[in-house]
């Protein structure tokens, strides 16, 4: 494939920290639309603000860049105005989980037909290392230098309970899983919700003694398993290692939120009240 079909060559490169996952992670996003068969041009990328809302700048899509926590409102907007489009949100855990956890929520519960890749880095990396609401227990951060004491989210899970038709979790330790899981979100019709790990050997490296970028990839393979896999651990295995893979697909394209919301339209005009 001709990669660079799909980037903005002029804008390269790019300005992620050494040992950053996100280009990992973006690389397995440019690689499943390929795969995908979508179009191109019928294609709508939008961010917000973190690391991760750098993303859309280097993609050579229609797209835009939002304001903190609210690129899923925005896509809502999108996919409303143009249910045509397909429409992908790229966010953090800080943009999407934090300041936009409310409308990561509603989404899901509409079940609106988004793709939203999520870049868990569990640490607030462009504003300084604060935690969010992926620090796991015990991490420390710059806003909790003696060990962060919240509990953090299972987003796939919150998404899945609240309304997401599709739910899976990748990590960049394994590009090629991540890859197929985009691809199958991005054909799914409905609410579709992937978060990736990503490591962080900067802000949240350093911050918890694993700096080097190899090691931090280390750790996300020995602290995740294959869906398979997991389903045959104990119940205290299932609280210390994370799923990996599709997690949760139903498919029921007439549920989606657009296609329930064209038939109030179709109604409408037929009794001729607009």
């Amino acid at each position: 494939m001709d990669i660079y079909k799909y980037l903005r060559k002029e804008k390269l490169p790019h300005i992620w920290c050494p040992g950053c996952g996100h280009g990992t992670i973006l690389n397995s996003f440019v690689r499943a639309f390929d795969k995908s068969g979508l179009n191109q041009d019928k294609t709508v990328v939008i961010s917000g603000i973190g690391c991760s809302g750098r993303a859309t700048g280097y993609l050579n899509f229609d797209s835009l860049h939002t304001t903190h926590g609210r690129a899923i409102a925005f896509a809502t907007g999108v996919k409303m105005a143009n249910p045509e489009l397909n429409v992908i949100v790229m966010t953090g855990d800080g943009d999407g989980a934090a300041i936009g956890g409310n409308h990561l929520i509603h989404a899901a519960r509409r079940n609106i037909d988004l793709t939203v890749i999520l870049f868990n880095n569990q640490i607030y990396g462009m504003t300084g290392g604060q935690f969010s609401p992926m620090t796991p227990e015990g991490a420390n951060a710059t806003t909790a230098p003696y060990g962060n004491i919240d509990r953090n989210f299972d987003l796939c899970q919150l998404t899945k309970a609240a309304g997401a038709t599709f739910t899976a979790r990748g990590a960049t330790f394994n590009p090629r899983q991540l890859t197929n899981i985009i691809k199958k979100a991005l054909l799914h019709k409905g609410f579709s919700f992937v978060e990736s790990f990503t490591q962080c050997p900067v802000r949240y490296g350093k911050l918890n003694q694993t700096a080097d970028p190899v090691d931090m990839l280390k750790l996300q393979k020995q602290k995740t398993a294959d869906i398979k896999k997991w389903l045959q651990f104990s119940d205290e295995e299932k609280e210390i290692i994370y799923p990996l893979g599709v997690l949760n697909e139903e498919i029921n394209p007439e549920n989606e939120y657009t296609f329930r919301y064209q038939k109030i339209i179709e109604k409408t005009l037929e009794k001729g009240v607009l």
